[in-house]
């Protein structure tokens, strides 16, 4: 797996680059690995675990494809968060966890993991277009400090995209490749699928 592509195609999903912190993680070997059975959280309380499991579902779901569970997203957000982010970020992390946890009481009267998956999938939204339009309109000299939905969506992708299913059953995947084809139809090309490894060589 290519990790420069991977990071250029979470940047681009993101709207902008990727944090330095989330950034340092993956160059330093961070991966997802396989969900493990009766996994517990390291940095993360195992309710606050659940929660980000979730909203990561909600971000990368299972269809024909694996889910953020699948990959073990969850695990990867909680590695991340105790190794590669400095205090401030883990704080505001928290704080933002904490914070969309009381919306949700608010807005529904009861806790984000007790809400039905319409009204789940609605917080997260309405959390990600608030978070990425304050994003595009921050002005700042420093990085925008990305609030806890967005941090959570970065950390799901770069995950997603380096584990084995983001990178053969999502991306294109050539571990060694074929015979040098100079003309072929675009269909058979790419089939609209973003390459997961770089070629070797450019022509």
């Amino acid at each position: 797996m290519n990790r420069r592509e991977a990071l250029r195609q979470v940047a681009w999903l993101m709207g902008g680059a990727v944090s330095s912190p989330a950034l340092l993680g993956l160059l330093n070997g961070c991966t997802a690995k396989q969900p493990v059975a009766g996994w517990k959280p390291v940095f993360l309380t195992e309710e606050q675990g659940a929660l980000v499991a979730e909203v990561a579902e909600i971000i990368i779901p299972r269809t024909d494809t694996p889910g953020a569970k699948d990959v073990g997203i969850p695990s990867f957000i909680d590695v991340m968060l105790k190794d590669a982010y400095p205090k401030e970020d883990q704080e505001r992390f928290l704080a933002g966890l904490k914070e969309f946890e009381a919306q949700a009481r608010t807005q529904h009267g009861d806790a984000f993991m007790k809400l039905d998956p319409k009204q789940r999938i609605a917080l997260v939204q309405t959390a990600n277009d608030t978070g990425a339009a304050a994003e595009r309109a921050y002005e700042g000299e420093s990085s925008f400090p990305r609030p806890f939905v967005l941090m959570t969506k970065e950390l799901s992708l770069l995950g997603y995209f380096t584990s084995q299913a983001g990178a053969t059953q999502v991306l294109q995947y050539n571990p060694v490749p074929g015979p040098f084809r100079g003309c072929v139809e675009l269909s058979q090309a790419g089939n609209g699928k973003t390459w997961a490894v770089e070629a070797t060589s450019r022509f």
